[in-house]
């Protein structure tokens, strides 16, 4: 009689745990891992090399020694810079063009959107393919007309010059129009037999639906008002209507360029596109993915 028969329990089976084996996968998945690892320190350098510069002496930062860590660390340089620069001032006008570009750039693009991607009207095809051709356009070429609209308008040196002639754009508006292709005409449809208004289906329907792309939106719109040197420069001429990248650019010197300032105002000036895409990117990859496919 066997053991088991006598004790009257039942035989199980001993399970040992197997040992994972490093199989090809592995070697694959760890192989990319490290390029990623490599490609993410690459981008990284030009932060650490900003980060370090303003964080040395003027010497130290002028002199032909290459080296990543600063001798003495000067934080006092941040200090320094915001006193010798009007920088908060600059801030204070590029927060208020990239604020407002944002909402009038969203509202438009959204709204366009919708009547692109969900109505019928003569023309339609013609006219969004008109508008997808301004891509091909170099900014350069139509910034001399906008220029002279400007000055009829009398919006040199005005928030209102900064702002509006940048307030819809083309990319935006391909984006908005394939994203809310996805949302079921059955939706629309039932809220017109509910009775309500095209106004009111847009505010109720299309823009509860269409957060990652408005958060798409948001981040590039912002990105761009805020890094914008060239349309600033044509469009302003008095410093107090200088934004961010239009002090930076007139902080250098004519023949001497102080490089700690430089970097310690450069770094400041990249912490509100951070925080805007610290605030979004939950919808950021999910906007960009969903607006190039279809039901």
């Amino acid at each position: 009689m066997k053991a088991h028969e006598v004790t009257g329990l039942k035989k199980r089976s001993i399970l040992v745990p197997s040992i994972p084996k490093l199989n090809r996968n592995s070697w694959k998945t760890s192989m990319i891992f490290l390029i990623l690892c490599a490609g993410s320190a690459l981008f990284l350098l030009p932060f650490i090399w900003m980060l370090s510069t303003a964080l040395k002496t003027p010497a130290e930062a002028a002199g032909s020694r290459i080296h990543i860590i600063p001798e003495k660390l000067m934080w006092s340089n941040f200090s320094d810079a915001l006193n010798a620069a009007p920088f908060m001032g600059y801030v204070g006008n590029s927060m208020i063009v990239a604020v407002f570009s944002v909402v009038m750039t969203v509202f438009i693009n959204c709204l366009a959107g919708y009547a692109f991607a969900k109505y019928n009207f003569v023309g339609k095809t013609v006219l969004f393919m008109m508008v997808l051709s301004t891509l091909m356009i170099p900014t350069q070429i139509i910034m001399v007309p906008n220029f002279y609209i400007l000055k009829e308008l009398d919006w040199i040196n005005t928030y209102a010059g900064l702002i509006v002639p940048r307030g819809a754009e083309a990319f935006g508006l391909f984006l908005a129009r394939q994203y809310i292709m996805n949302i079921p005409d059955s939706l629309i449809e039932a809220a017109r037999i509910d009775g309500a208004g095209e106004l009111k289906i847009f505010n109720r329907i299309i823009l509860p639906n269409v957060k990652p792309l408005i958060a798409v939106l948001v981040i590039f719109t912002f990105m761009w008002r805020w890094n914008d040197l060239i349309w600033p420069l044509i469009a302003v001429s008095e410093k107090s209507m200088y934004t961010v990248q239009l002090g930076l650019a007139m902080v250098k010197g004519e023949h001497y360029i102080d490089w700690t300032m430089t970097m310690c105002l450069t770094l400041l000036s990249i912490i509100p596109i951070m925080i805007v895409f610290l605030l979004f990117q939950r919808y950021f990859v999910q906007g960009m993915v969903s607006s190039g496919t279809k039901e």
